[in-house]
């Protein structure tokens, strides 16, 4: 197989779909990898170091394109390449699809593969790709709050962990999965007073178990996340409904109770936003105030920290890119479950149902489209 490696052209986005040692893991494994120059510079691989791991250095993105049969990325493509996307290639990458109905209609029309790294299941029905740009963008969440809630970053001018007669800022989480938890870790340390907000009371008792006390956690209630946040100084949006547009939680109605120069850091604006004021900002231009509140809504947060994001990311996706490789897409997916719930997208048709519901498309399993049980494999 040939295998495209294209630059990440997102605003700010320095991570790149493959370290050089995944890069090749697949050139050994006997595949062709095609590398845009400088796709891995921003995350600090130079071209050499991908050409000494077997792989073809190509000057045109649309070079790699048209060369690759698997597209390996990491953010979903935007409306520049939307061209270069052909019937029958595999993307392979983080899609987001249910609140972007264009790159819906752009796969669906030109007949891609589209498998997204955020459906992919493990035996557990955990969701292993997800999970390492989750636990960055969870830690980087407080990070950038305790930033922007500095007085000259426009915020309320509080420092998070307070000092000796001081209280701590007050942080609100909602979500307690691994965005959550992660953010929650790094707030707890920097001595910050934390809520984490869930609808899951086991999980609450788990985070109650995992982080001693150190936090507070509230069963989740429109009426008991209006009460926390109104007197929030930061609040992290980390919620997740796998594959289908988040739930919007905080209403713009509650926001008029928020503290002025208080903190929005909406993580789950890659799937909407859980704020119905969240809208998605870029790291250019990464924040905007309504009703008093600033809000931070940057949909590749982990493309600020490319060479831990890149590194992170390739030690979960290589196994399954080398399993397509290897195996070709039917032989792969009829073998691992879990990676057939990565196909949104194919021959035409929308085959991830939450995406179908949240865009009022036509759904149609992959079974059906491929005889059920029956369907060979070549």
């Amino acid at each position: 197989m040939i295998v495209g490696l294209p630059k990440e052209i997102k605003d700010n986005e320095y991570r790149v779909g493959l370290t050089p040692a995944g890069v090749r893991a697949l050139s050994d494994a006997g595949h062709r990898v095609v590398v845009e120059k400088n796709a891995g510079e921003g995350s600090g691989f130079e071209n050499a170091l991908y050409q000494r791991a077997g792989a073809a250095i190509i000057d045109s993105a649309d070079d790699v394109w048209a060369q690759g049969d698997m597209i390996v990325k990491v953010k979903e493509p935007i409306e520049p390449e939307y061209p270069r996307m052909r019937e029958g290639q595999v993307l392979f990458t983080y899609l987001h699809l249910a609140p972007v109905k264009e790159l819906t209609g752009q796969l669906l029309e030109r007949k891609v593969t589209g498998i997204a790294y955020e459906t992919i299941t493990d035996r557990r029905g955990g969701l292993p790709l997800l999970t390492p740009m989750s636990e960055v963008a969870g830690r980087m969440a407080i990070q950038v709050g305790a930033h922007y809630l500095e007085k000259m970053s426009g915020g309320r001018g509080i420092l998070l962990g307070g000092v000796p007669g001081v209280p701590a800022a007050r942080v609100v989480i909602i979500g307690g999965g691994v965005v959550g938890t992660n953010a929650a870790k790094i707030a707890v340390g920097m001595g910050a007073h934390v809520t984490i907000i869930d609808n899951n009371l086991d999980r609450l008792r788990e985070l109650d178990d995992i982080f001693l006390s150190k936090i507070s956690t509230l069963a989740s209630s429109a009426y008991m996340i209006h009460d926390a946040i109104s007197d929030a100084d930061l609040i992290v949006g980390a919620v997740l409904v796998p594959g289908a547009a988040a739930p919007r939680l905080v209403t713009r109605s509650m926001l008029k109770d928020v503290p002025n120069g208080a903190v929005i850091v909406d993580v789950a604006v890659d799937q909407g936003g859980c704020i119905e004021t969240t809208h998605p900002t870029t790291h250019s231009n990464p924040t905007y105030y309504v009703e008093g509140v600033l809000h931070y809504c940057v949909a590749n947060m982990p493309g600020a920290v490319p060479r831990t994001s890149t590194f992170a990311l390739t030690n979960a996706t290589l196994p399954y890119a080398l399993k397509l490789a290897n195996q070709g897409f039917l032989a792969a997916i009829k073998s691992d479950a879990g990676l057939k719930a990565g196909v949104n997208t194919y021959a035409g048709r929308l085959t991830y149902e939450a995406v179908a519901v949240d865009q009022g498309r036509e759904y149609t399993s992959l079974d059906q489209l491929l005889g059920g049980d029956e369907w060979i494999a070549v």
